[in-house]
Protein backbone atom coordinates (compact mmCIF):
# COMPACT_ATOMS: atom_id res chain seq x y z
CA UNK A 1 0.00 0.00 0.00
CA UNK A 2 1.12 3.20 -0.84
CA UNK A 3 1.61 6.03 1.61
CA UNK A 4 -0.72 8.01 -0.13
CA UNK A 5 -3.42 4.90 0.78
CA UNK A 6 -2.32 4.40 3.83
CA UNK A 7 -2.54 8.47 5.20
CA UNK A 8 -6.02 8.21 3.21
CA UNK A 9 -7.17 5.06 5.34
CA UNK A 10 -5.97 6.49 8.36
CA UNK A 11 -8.01 9.74 7.83
CA UNK A 12 -11.14 8.17 7.16
CA UNK A 13 -10.67 6.01 10.18
CA UNK A 14 -10.04 9.45 12.34
CA UNK A 15 -13.00 10.71 10.50
CA UNK A 16 -15.57 7.69 11.60
CA UNK A 17 -14.35 8.15 14.44
CA UNK A 18 -14.61 11.70 15.24
CA UNK A 19 -18.25 11.52 13.73
CA UNK A 20 -19.19 8.47 15.96
CA UNK A 21 -18.06 10.49 19.09
CA UNK A 22 -19.88 13.55 17.66
CA UNK A 23 -23.48 11.20 17.25
CA UNK A 24 -22.62 9.55 20.66
CA UNK A 25 -22.59 12.90 22.20
CA UNK A 26 -24.84 15.01 19.98
CA UNK A 27 -26.88 12.65 18.26
CA UNK A 28 -29.74 12.18 20.82
CA UNK A 29 -30.17 16.44 20.37
CA UNK A 30 -29.78 16.71 17.52
CA UNK A 31 -33.07 14.04 16.88
CA UNK A 32 -34.95 16.15 19.57
CA UNK A 33 -34.25 19.55 17.90
CA UNK A 34 -35.18 18.30 14.26
CA UNK A 35 -38.69 16.30 15.79
CA UNK A 36 -39.37 19.75 17.47
CA UNK A 37 -38.67 21.23 14.21
CA UNK A 38 -41.44 19.11 12.78
CA UNK A 39 -43.64 19.47 15.80
CA UNK A 40 -43.71 23.34 15.21
CA UNK A 41 -43.94 23.00 11.57
CA UNK A 42 -47.29 21.11 12.47
CA UNK A 43 -48.51 22.96 15.17
CA UNK A 44 -48.68 26.48 13.33
CA UNK A 45 -49.96 24.51 9.99
CA UNK A 46 -52.80 23.39 12.54
CA UNK A 47 -53.10 26.91 14.02
CA UNK A 48 -53.36 28.39 10.27
CA UNK A 49 -55.91 25.92 9.61
CA UNK A 50 -57.54 26.61 12.52
CA UNK A 51 -57.39 30.25 12.69
CA UNK A 52 -58.65 30.63 8.56
CA UNK A 53 -61.65 27.98 9.77
CA UNK A 54 -62.88 30.21 12.75
CA UNK A 55 -62.19 33.68 10.61
CA UNK A 56 -64.62 32.32 7.80
CA UNK A 57 -67.40 30.90 10.57
CA UNK A 58 -67.17 34.68 11.86
CA UNK A 59 -67.79 35.88 8.47
CA UNK A 60 -70.59 33.68 7.89
CA UNK A 61 -72.19 34.89 10.98
CA UNK A 62 -70.93 38.61 10.18
CA UNK A 63 -73.16 38.18 6.75
CA UNK A 64 -76.34 36.95 8.47
CA UNK A 65 -75.91 40.22 10.60
CA UNK A 66 -75.58 42.23 7.50
CA UNK A 67 -78.77 40.69 6.02
CA UNK A 68 -81.23 41.28 9.11
CA UNK A 69 -80.23 44.58 9.37
CA UNK A 70 -81.10 44.88 5.39
CA UNK A 71 -84.37 43.71 6.16
CA UNK A 72 -84.76 45.99 8.83
CA UNK A 73 -84.47 43.89 12.09
CA UNK A 74 -82.49 45.54 13.49
CA UNK A 75 -82.82 43.97 17.06
CA UNK A 76 -81.53 40.70 15.75
CA UNK A 77 -78.89 42.27 14.01
CA UNK A 78 -77.86 44.22 17.05
CA UNK A 79 -78.04 40.81 18.92
CA UNK A 80 -75.98 38.77 16.32
CA UNK A 81 -73.42 41.61 16.44
CA UNK A 82 -72.64 41.86 19.91
CA UNK A 83 -72.30 38.17 20.66
CA UNK A 84 -69.47 38.58 17.16
CA UNK A 85 -67.83 41.34 18.96
CA UNK A 86 -67.67 39.22 22.36
CA UNK A 87 -66.36 35.53 20.39
CA UNK A 88 -65.48 36.51 16.63
CA UNK A 89 -62.16 36.27 15.17
CA UNK A 90 -60.01 38.11 13.33
CA UNK A 91 -60.86 41.92 12.56
CA UNK A 92 -64.83 40.64 12.56
CA UNK A 93 -65.23 41.74 16.20
CA UNK A 94 -64.33 45.39 15.14
CA UNK A 95 -66.22 45.32 12.20
CA UNK A 96 -69.52 44.37 14.13
CA UNK A 97 -69.02 47.11 16.41
CA UNK A 98 -68.75 48.94 13.17
CA UNK A 99 -71.90 47.58 11.75
CA UNK A 100 -73.89 48.14 14.87
CA UNK A 101 -73.05 51.86 15.13
CA UNK A 102 -74.56 52.13 11.74
CA UNK A 103 -77.52 49.81 12.90
CA UNK A 104 -77.96 52.55 15.52
CA UNK A 105 -78.05 55.51 13.40
CA UNK A 106 -79.85 53.88 10.69
CA UNK A 107 -82.70 53.13 13.37
CA UNK A 108 -82.53 57.14 14.64
CA UNK A 109 -80.02 56.62 17.65
CA UNK A 110 -77.98 58.89 16.83
CA UNK A 111 -76.39 59.24 20.39
CA UNK A 112 -75.47 55.72 20.61
CA UNK A 113 -73.92 55.43 17.07
CA UNK A 114 -71.85 58.88 17.69
CA UNK A 115 -70.94 57.45 20.82
CA UNK A 116 -70.41 53.93 19.52
CA UNK A 117 -67.92 55.24 16.73
CA UNK A 118 -66.41 57.68 19.42
CA UNK A 119 -65.43 54.91 21.13
CA UNK A 120 -63.58 53.06 18.02
CA UNK A 121 -61.99 55.73 17.59
CA UNK A 122 -60.03 55.83 20.82
CA UNK A 123 -59.40 52.01 21.04
CA UNK A 124 -55.82 51.48 20.63
CA UNK A 125 -56.23 48.10 19.66
CA UNK A 126 -58.04 49.32 16.48
CA UNK A 127 -56.40 49.55 13.30
CA UNK A 128 -55.85 52.90 12.35
CA UNK A 129 -57.52 53.01 9.02
CA UNK A 130 -60.24 51.63 10.98
CA UNK A 131 -60.14 54.34 13.99
CA UNK A 132 -59.88 57.16 11.23
CA UNK A 133 -62.90 55.80 9.48
CA UNK A 134 -64.64 55.60 12.68
CA UNK A 135 -64.32 59.06 13.33
CA UNK A 136 -65.19 59.77 9.77
CA UNK A 137 -68.40 58.09 10.36
CA UNK A 138 -69.50 60.41 13.51
CA UNK A 139 -68.32 62.79 12.03
CA UNK A 140 -70.75 62.91 9.19
CA UNK A 141 -73.54 62.28 11.63
CA UNK A 142 -73.16 65.27 13.37
CA UNK A 143 -72.94 67.06 10.05
CA UNK A 144 -77.15 66.62 10.49
CA UNK A 145 -77.08 66.03 14.50
CA UNK A 146 -74.37 68.46 15.84
CA UNK A 147 -72.82 71.62 15.34
CA UNK A 148 -69.42 73.03 13.66
CA UNK A 149 -66.77 72.23 16.48
CA UNK A 150 -68.45 68.69 16.90
CA UNK A 151 -67.96 67.50 13.49
CA UNK A 152 -64.20 69.90 13.55
CA UNK A 153 -63.26 68.03 16.57
CA UNK A 154 -63.34 64.23 15.02
CA UNK A 155 -62.63 65.46 11.01
CA UNK A 156 -59.98 67.39 11.43
CA UNK A 157 -57.02 65.56 11.86
CA UNK A 158 -57.91 63.67 8.96
CA UNK A 159 -57.38 66.51 6.52
CA UNK A 160 -53.70 66.36 5.92
CA UNK A 161 -52.33 65.92 2.34
CA UNK A 162 -51.09 62.49 3.30
CA UNK A 163 -54.59 61.38 4.73
CA UNK A 164 -56.54 58.71 2.40
CA UNK A 165 -59.89 60.18 4.29
CA UNK A 166 -58.88 63.82 3.72
CA UNK A 167 -61.30 64.40 0.98
CA UNK A 168 -64.42 62.96 2.80
CA UNK A 169 -62.83 64.96 5.87
CA UNK A 170 -62.69 68.37 4.45
CA UNK A 171 -66.15 67.54 3.43
CA UNK A 172 -67.57 66.80 6.07
CA UNK A 173 -66.41 70.31 7.93
CA UNK A 174 -67.36 72.03 5.38
CA UNK A 175 -71.47 71.04 4.84
CA UNK A 176 -70.82 71.42 8.94
CA UNK A 177 -69.16 75.01 8.35
CA UNK A 178 -71.84 75.76 6.05
CA UNK A 179 -74.55 74.88 8.10
CA UNK A 180 -73.06 77.11 10.67
CA UNK A 181 -73.04 79.99 8.06
CA UNK A 182 -69.26 79.68 8.22
CA UNK A 183 -69.03 80.69 4.51
CA UNK A 184 -65.59 81.58 4.17
CA UNK A 185 -64.49 78.12 5.94
CA UNK A 186 -67.14 76.09 3.83
CA UNK A 187 -65.81 77.79 0.62
CA UNK A 188 -62.07 77.48 1.48
CA UNK A 189 -62.34 73.32 2.25
CA UNK A 190 -64.93 72.97 -0.77
CA UNK A 191 -61.85 74.65 -2.98
CA UNK A 192 -59.45 72.47 -1.38
CA UNK A 193 -61.17 68.94 -2.48
CA UNK A 194 -62.08 70.50 -6.39
CA UNK A 195 -58.14 71.61 -6.46
CA UNK A 196 -56.94 67.95 -5.49
CA UNK A 197 -56.62 65.96 -8.27
CA UNK A 198 -56.98 62.79 -6.41
CA UNK A 199 -60.54 64.22 -5.04
CA UNK A 200 -63.31 61.55 -5.97
CA UNK A 201 -64.97 62.63 -9.19
CA UNK A 202 -68.60 62.46 -7.18
CA UNK A 203 -67.15 64.43 -4.06
CA UNK A 204 -65.66 66.89 -6.34
CA UNK A 205 -68.63 67.06 -8.23
CA UNK A 206 -70.54 67.96 -4.77
CA UNK A 207 -67.94 70.45 -3.57
CA UNK A 208 -68.66 72.43 -6.93
CA UNK A 209 -72.00 72.27 -6.36
CA UNK A 210 -71.51 73.79 -2.37
CA UNK A 211 -69.23 76.29 -4.28
CA UNK A 212 -72.04 77.02 -6.40
CA UNK A 213 -74.43 77.59 -2.83
CA UNK A 214 -72.19 79.97 -1.24
CA UNK A 215 -72.07 81.98 -4.71
CA UNK A 216 -75.64 82.26 -5.08
CA UNK A 217 -76.29 83.72 -1.49
CA UNK A 218 -73.54 86.45 -1.81
CA UNK A 219 -71.43 84.83 1.49
CA UNK A 220 -68.63 86.44 1.46
CA UNK A 221 -65.66 83.85 2.19
CA UNK A 222 -63.84 85.69 4.63
CA UNK A 223 -61.84 82.60 6.39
Amino acid sequence: MSDDGFFREVEEELRSDRLKRFWDRYGLIIIAVAVLAVALTAGYRGWEWYSARQASASGDRFLEALNLANEGNNEQALARLEALQADGHGQYPVLARMRAATVHHEAGNVDAAVEAFDTIADDRSVPGALRDLSRLRAAYILVDHGDYGQVAARAEQLTAPENPLRHSAREAIGLAAYNAERYGDAKRLFDEIVADELSPPGLANRARIMLELIDAKGAVAEG
